[in-house]
């Protein structure tokens, strides 16, 4: 079976230009589901499915932050065209789309045209602890309720923890061993972020202003680190806005 790296597989060939979702630790594409249906016609939206989750489960899971940004890059770099693209990540999917980013542009010379970041920033966030990722389970998972509004069916269904937990640790031990090495990016960023979000400081988003040739400013909403469930619509509305605008002025270079 062919890997699906990309949820749907297909993106509509009507739309002119395209963006790709990528996961908080431990999460897989379904989680965007409600968001695919809100972007318009004219941009095609697809979610990141890393190896060993739910349809990629038997193969196995990646825990080098290194290891991921390679794989999900030469995926990524095999599924373009010639529509431009943006990125957009939540908390360690912000990381990850921030490295694959900077690995498009200047490793396969097709960086995207927007990245955009919730819940992360590379400075100014609380990565965790070796302590905490290897935590026991019941620990481990009182810590990631404690974040807030993550939704009761991930965490009330053992079969569910089964499928969630060892992905999220795989995941979490690639985040702890991340070395920020202040990369630039070639393309504009704009960010999300919550006002009770535990663990950003208020000052967080700003830390994109060095990486970045144009930062496009921050929206603060109500809730805590998962505060994207409660605000799909005002997330994706401004999403289209910014993928419109950059795409024509992309459509307009010579």
């Amino acid at each position: 079976m062919v890997a699906r790296w990309f949820h749907p597989d297909m993106p509509s060939p009507e739309a002119t230009a395209r963006i790709f979702l990528f996961p908080y630790a431990g999460g897989s594409a379904p989680m965007y589901r409600d968001w695919l249906p809100l972007f318009p016609p004219d941009i095609a939206a697809q979610a990141v499915q890393l190896p060993g989750r739910l349809d990629r489960r038997a193969e196995p899971l990646l825990e080098s932050l290194d290891d991921i940004v390679a794989a999900t890059s030469e995926a990524l770099a095999a599924e373009l065209d010639d529509r431009p693209y943006a990125v957009f990540g939540h908390s360690m999917g912000v990381l990850v789309a921030y490295r694959v980013a900077a690995a498009m542009t200047h490793e396969f010379g097709h960086g995207p045209m927007l990245l955009a970041s919730a819940a992360w920033a590379p400075e100014g966030f609380a990565m965790p602890t070796r302590e905490q990722v290897e935590m026991p389970q019941d620990e481990l998972l009182k810590w990631v309720i404690g974040l807030g509004s993550l939704p009761p069916v991930m965490y009330e269904d053992p079969e569910m923890l089964a499928v969630t937990l060892p992905p999220t640790r795989a995941d979490l031990r690639a985040c702890i061993d991340y070395t920020d090495d202040a990369a630039l990016l070639d393309c504009p960023v704009v960010t999300y972020a919550a006002a009770e979000d535990p663990l950003m400081t208020p000052a967080a988003a700003d830390s994109w202003i060095s990486r970045t040739p144009e930062y496009l400013g921050t929206s603060v909403f109500a809730g805590g680190h998962f505060f994207i469930y409660d605000n799909v619509l005002p997330i994706v509305t401004d999403l289209t806005r910014h993928i419109r605008k950059l795409a024509q002025q992309e459509g307009g270079r010579p």
